[in-house]
């Protein structure tokens, strides 16, 4: 534990009181506090400094003392059984352990708080935003801090599972359109009410997927927030049948097929807004594992500014969209927001004269005035036919969700050899590599080369914490690592530390690192000649394309994220000379 240093100047300004205190109140003696006082008077320092480095005390037993001092009540006992497991309900356990905090008791204009260190005003103010009361304090050990915690938070899942254990399940209920979650009542079932509370937490700490994962012993919960995985509880593997069962129903999946996997959608209502969840169950050794991904169904969808592209890359995409015929591939990896920038790009070109048709799996968003296809394999629609249907509606501009495989790619590229615009998604590591990997599907070089117009790769980062983030500066081995000679005289690198605002993770939010291929005529001879992603890559960079890991440095030096972020997010392989 690491002492404030307004503690120990306290203790300094007030040394002899201190002293007889700490030989009261802790194991340190008058002859070790003597000795103290002789080092500290040779070498000089603090008396709080010199007692915790010869090991006479432990930085506590301070803290403990000046608690005395101005009054803050000290407890030597947390009695957890009288804690209310419901105050602990908006304030996630990370926070609580790495800041040794516990709501203790609750009164309609107070909280009183147990902490191990009573002058952490930054946690204070916290959780007065949190309560929206006067903030009482007490103190005790961390030992004693974190033990209760352990077992305030284990009460507070425990009050759910207890009801579910033992309940047998209603398989036949009828559900029709959107579930409102927010309008359960105490009459429903518990299994009811502990799925709806995980989904409410999904949506309010903005987890794009929810995982939950049967093991042998438990079941674990986990929310994918920004892209990273976060553990959120564990449940006996008991209460596993139960709330796999109400999530099927939920998405009107047979409930007992165990053995193969299923997908489906469920529909709920969180505070007047519809939401979509995709579902996805398969089977694996200890039960089923099931994945469920959160769409907020609001109708618009995001302009490509809000995303984080601009300069060149918005100036190109902007560009792009004006044209009549050719290919334009969005790449990157599952998850990193290719569909999303597609749609923002069909909002940008989306208008009366147009028309436009997607085909995708599934139907992420809806957009007035777009004719949206959803693939449908067990009905044998797949791209690829879907294509060739809609071809025949004569569109202006065609969305394909994905270019999985040579037939899908070549109607793609033969639709807009024939007077269509075509947006689709590849999976590539950069931008550079897309024309290799449509040839090692197969398709012509010369067919790519006269088709293709541009491709853009991107990755999405979490952005830093407008609240908590603290300056800083690169370390040499960040220097190494990011291949950084020179930092710009205007740079403001930043670090994450984490509040109760970011959830203690000290991100909040995304945004995109990009680059864009702009095809021109010395690029359709490299991809003629089958030429590898690097000399297409070093042309591109002559023709003024900024690399992902250009991009990605700028938004470090203008404290947009981190560079552990970056250096977590962007491939090491993408991140090669610009010159």
């Amino acid at each position: 534990m690491k002492l404030n240093e307004e503690i120990l100047q306290n203790v300094e300004s007030q040394k002899d009181k201190i002293g007889e205190l700490l030989v009261k109140h802790s194991s340190l003696t008058r002859q070790q506090l003597d000795e103290a006082l002789t080092i500290q008077r040779d070498e000089g320092g603090l008396i709080g400094e010199v007692l915790v480095r010869k090991n006479y005390i432990h930085p506590h037993d301070i803290i403990k003392v000046v608690c005395l001092q101005v009054g803050i009540p000290y407890i030597t006992d947390i009695k957890v059984d009288e804690i209310d497991a419901n105050i602990v309900k908006d304030l996630s356990i990370n926070y609580s352990k790495h800041h040794e905090v516990l709501p203790y008791i609750e009164t309609p204009v107070s909280v009183t708080v147990a902490m191990s260190n009573p002058f952490n005003f930054n946690v204070i103010n916290d959780l007065g935003m949190i309560y929206k009361k006067e903030i009482k304090i007490i103190c005790t050990t961390p030992l004693r801090i974190q033990d209760a915690i352990n077992r305030v938070y284990e009460k507070a899942n425990r009050n759910i599972v207890d009801s579910i254990e033992d309940e047998e399940f209603e398989e036949n209920l009828d559900l029709e359109g959107p579930i409102d979650i927010l309008d359960s009542t105490s009459d429903e079932a518990p299994v009811i009410r502990f799925v709806n509370s995980v989904i409410f937490r999904a949506v309010k700490e903005r987890a794009s997927d929810i995982h939950i994962e049967p093991y042998e012993r438990e079941t674990v919960y986990r929310f994918r927030i920004n892209g990273v995985m976060t553990e959120i509880l564990r449940q006996p593997k008991k209460t596993h049948a139960s709330v796999s069962s109400r999530i099927k129903v939920m998405a009107k999946l047979d409930i007992a097929e165990k053995r193969l996997p299923q997908d489906g959608r469920i529909k709920i209502k969180i505070a007047g807004k519809d939401i979509d969840i995709r579902l996805s169950t398969i089977p694996i050794q200890a039960g089923e594992r099931i994945v469920m991904r959160i769409l907020e169904k609001n109708n618009t969808a995001l302009k490509l500014e809000t995303l984080g592209f601009r300069g060149k890359v918005l100036e190109g995409l902007q560009e792009l969209g004006g044209r009549k015929h050719g290919v334009l591939y969005v790449t990157g990896p599952t998850g990193h927001g290719k569909t999303t920038t597609l749609f923002a790009l069909l909002d940008r070109i989306n208008s009366p004269d147009k028309m436009i048709i997607t085909v995708e799996d599934p139907v992420e968003y809806e957009i007035p005035g777009i004719s949206q296809i959803q693939v449908n394999h067990k009905i044998d629609l797949t791209f690829a036919i879907a294509l060739r249907s809609i071809l025949r509606q004569n569109p202006d501009v065609v969305m394909v969700g994905e270019t999985r495989d040579q037939e899908t790619a070549e109607m793609a590229i033969n639709a807009s050899l024939t007077g269509h615009f075509v947006l689709s998604t590849l999976h590539t590591n950069d931008a550079s590599s897309a024309p290799t990997r449509l040839i090692d599907m197969g398709v012509q070089p010369f067919l790519i080369s006269s088709s293709l117009v541009g491709v853009l790769a991107q990755r999405l980062v979490r952005t830093l914490c407008t609240q908590c983030k603290q300056p800083t500066t690169l370390s040499e081995f960040e220097k190494i690592a990011l291949d950084v000679e020179v930092i710009p005289d205007s740079a403001t690198i930043f670090k994450p530390v984490g509040c109760a605002r970011c959830q203690n993770t000290g991100y909040s939010g995304r945004t995109v690192v990009s680059e864009l291929l702009m095809i021109n005529d010395e690029i359709r001879a490299l991809i003629i000649q089958k030429t590898d992603a690097a000399t297409i890559k070093k042309a591109a960079i002559r023709a003024g394309m900024r690399t992902l890991r250009g991009d990605a440095l700028d938004k470090i030096f203008e404290g947009i994220t981190s560079v552990d972020e970056i250096m977590r997010a962007v491939n090491a392989e993408e991140q090669e000379e610009e010159s």
